[in-house]
């Protein structure tokens, strides 16, 4: 299907596909819906959408409701399943395609599923991917500077994230939830007859004595009368926000507050984000899926203000995505980092130079030099490898940013297995052998 969609887009014009392929995929959306027998009807489904933070929240959803007690389901881009049995995810892709997704949908309810926590990308509701699911809950985590390539503006981006406030306001409990530090949140909580805003500086829910830790986060988050002690695993301010978001959720479907502060504590983690490689090293070594502007501002904030010694950041920019975010991530690594690595990203058949070149740019602007505090390498485990020379303190730390789960990296002559914590973690223990030979 990927093969005739891409001969079907050289043969016609950009703007004459992108009007026409939301309708090819929503008759897809409409077969499979029928051919599985419309699935996810008399399931409770729960949408999870924004620029950021969608797979952790989604996961803390999850994790909560099966900790209540209720058999739920998980498809996020990390991983998919139901309960404890979650399944990595290979594909690049956050919401499958629409018989995939069915599919899957109908071996959940086989299994007795009650309710669906489903990560939805605004890819899959341009395209009506996920036409025919009743979401009774909606969530929007933020909106910022993403995937402008195949939306072309940031308003046609926010009605694609709307679309699911939508849909879940013509079902069920037509309940919304959004950040209310986010510019956007307003327009989301009017697409919903009943809603609640969280946040830190305002929200109807909010983060009250956040302690930030560098394994995880600790908060109030009062509403009212009511107030519940959250714990984090996962550390930075932007799970304080992930963790506020699935409390919310958990007050509208009625747990009690030991149910939510139980929940959001028992996720020890998500794979890829914000996950320490520990082969010994006396610094520290993180992988992320951060990729975003507002992801990289987020996260490269808090880790400047939590090490002490030395900031390295290792990251590139996928090939065939939005080319206007490089030189601006480019600038903010530059900004919080003390040296800078730029390397290749699923580059596919873009030139993997010229996108370091654009990224390069914007660490320039940010007082960075190339050869001195900002290094060019193309092949990412060179990169990688190249990272662990440039810390010795453990005050010093080495993230890893772009890749986090995923496990394979799209490459001009194909598409190769890749695991960026297994390629750290070598790089570490060769950096061990080499130093005890000397």
């Amino acid at each position: 299907m990927a093969n005739i969609r891409t001969i079907i887009k050289k043969l016609i014009p950009t703007t004459l596909f992108k009007t026409i392929e939301p309708y090819g995929h929503l008759a897809e959306a409409v077969v499979a819906n029928v051919r599985y027998g419309f699935p996810s009807r008399n399931m409770h489904i729960i949408g999870v959408t924004g620029t950021n933070g969608k797979t952790t929240t989604s996961f803390m959803i999850q994790k909560m409701l099966s900790q209540a007690g209720l058999k739920t389901a998980l498809m996020t881009t990390v991983a998919y399943g139901v309960d404890d049995e979650i399944i990595p995810q290979i594909a690049h892709m956050t919401t499958a395609s629409a018989p995939l997704l069915q599919k899957r949908l109908r071996e959940f309810k086989k299994q007795g599923v009650q309710w669906v926590v489903l990560e939805t990308t605004s890819h899959a509701l341009a395209q009506h991917r996920v036409w025919g699911i009743p979401y009774e809950i909606a969530v929007m985590t933020n909106i910022t500077h993403e995937h402008l390539d195949y939306h072309g503006t940031f308003a046609n981006y926010l009605a694609a994230k709307l679309r699911l406030f939508k849909i879940a306001a013509r079902h069920g409990k037509k309940f919304g939830v959004a950040n209310a530090d986010d510019p956007s949140a307003k327009v989301f909580l009017k697409a919903t007859s009943r809603s609640v805003s969280y946040g830190i500086k305002s929200g109807k829910l909010a983060a009250k004595n956040v302690k930030l830790e560098s394994d995880g986060c600790r908060y109030d988050a009062v509403i009212g009368k009511d107030s519940y002690e959250i714990h984090c695993n996962i550390p930075g301010e932007f799970n304080v926000y992930n963790s506020l978001a699935a409390a919310a959720v958990g007050r509208e479907l009625g747990l009690t507050k030991a149910q939510i502060e139980q929940g959001i504590e028992a996720l020890v983690g998500v794979e890829g984000r914000m996950t320490v490689v520990d082969a010994g090293q006396v610094f520290t070594v993180i992988v992320d899926f951060a990729h975003t502007p507002d992801s990289f501002e987020r996260l490269l904030g808090d880790l400047r203000r939590a090490t002490k010694g030395k900031l390295v950041t290792v990251f590139g920019s996928a090939g065939r995505r939005d080319e206007t975010k490089r030189a601006i991530q480019g600038e903010i690594a530059g900004r919080y980092s003390d040296e800078v690595i730029l390397t290749e990203e699923d580059d596919r058949d873009i030139d993997g130079n010229a996108i370091l070149n654009q990224i390069a740019g914007g660490a320039k602007k940010a007082g960075k030099v190339v050869g001195k505090d900002v290094f060019l390498i193309l092949n990412r485990e060179e990169a990688i490898g190249f990272a662990m020379t440039r810390v010795k303190k453990a005050s010093d730390t080495v993230i890893l940013l772009g890749k986090g789960h995923e496990k394979t990296i799209e490459r001009a002559d194909g598409t190769y297995p890749w695991n960026e914590f297994e390629v750290a973690k070598i790089a570490l223990q060769s950096q061990v052998v080499e130093k005890s030979k000397q």
